[in-house]
């Protein structure tokens, strides 16, 4: 359990860091830059974007190695902690310090997190689901996904960045279940790899993911698309893994207790340093005042 803990913390800390310089460098794309493919072509010129997505590609490296030891009840919880890395450097950027709120609801996700683990004991499941459970999620799902994003694309601004982030929080809750089973693939060797439609729903999912990120990015501060995304990928992933992997919560009456206690505060501390974060950064993004 250590080296799975160790490494989900890692990918936090590298996912808090490219979140922060891809949002600031797709925000900075002029909103005459349309359509999703005309987004990802100026990003394309842009170096701190590649920046981000240098320390995307780490963070995501390093969840997957995460997943092929621990289980998805483990490993997705501890990642919200992306949110206590994020609120200092975004305050750095904007040149503030971190208030006492902030840090009181750091301790809270924190101290959750930690009951969760222990009185949860998470237990690990199947590496792939069955066809038949994959049908039925995808048909509850995947509706949902094009909903938002056909609403996305009559929309601008907040309402816009958050539609877009409902559909990637639902995408990467899905591609975190898929990426632990191409893991388990990647240990049976390269045949298997190649010949599972996993890994090519992997690639797809992760693609349409990574370009509808950044067209939230684009359309408003993080605000209006961190805590969305933050909150729906974990508990996405987790409902897939005990639906679709069987993974299971070992625990007893009381530690259902402690549980359920404990997602309140995760839920409570998630959403008030996502939207403190994101406050920070957008202060930070708004170009200096002109003297008179």
């Amino acid at each position: 359990m250590g080296g799975a803990v160790a490494l989900a913390l890692l990918s936090a800390l590298l996912t808090a860091i490219s979140t922060v310089a891809q949002q600031r460098a797709a925000f900075a794309v002029p909103e005459t830059t349309t359509g999703h493919v005309g987004l990802i072509r100026a990003l394309l010129h842009r170096p701190l974007w590649w920046a981000g997505l240098t320390g995307d590609t780490g963070g995501y490296v390093a969840q997957a190695a995460a997943l092929g030891l621990g289980s998805l009840l483990l490993v997705q919880p501890l990642l919200v902690t992306a949110l206590l890395f994020a609120l200092p450097l975004g305050a750095h950027y904007a040149h503030r310090r971190v208030s006492r709120a902030d840090w009181a609801a750091a301790v809270l996700l924190t101290g959750a997190l930690a009951v969760f683990v222990i009185a949860g004991n998470p237990k690990r499941g199947s590496a792939h689901g069955s066809i038949d459970d994959w049908m039925i999620a995808i048909a509850i799902l995947a509706p949902i996904v094009v909903a938002c994003v056909i609403g996305a694309a009559t929309s601008k601004g907040t309402r816009r960045a958050a539609l877009l982030a409902i559909s990637v929080g639902i995408l990467y809750g899905t591609m975190a279940v898929l990426t632990k089973s191409v893991v388990d693939l990647l240990g049976q060797g390269i045949e298997p790899l190649l010949t599972s439609p996993e890994t090519y729903a992997l690639i797809a999912v992760g693609i349409v993911g990574t370009t509808l990120q950044q067209s939230a990015f684009q359309a408003g501060a993080l605000q209006a698309s961190l805590p969305t995304m933050t909150v729906l990928e974990p508990a996405v992933a987790t409902v897939l893994g005990v639906a679709l992997l069987g993974e299971k919560i070992d625990t007893d009456g009381a530690g259902w207790v402690l549980i359920g206690a404990a997602v309140a505060c995760m839920l409570a501390g998630t959403v008030a340093l996502a939207r403190s974060s994101a406050r920070v950064e957008a202060a930070a993004t708004q170009p200096e005042p002109e003297p008179v």
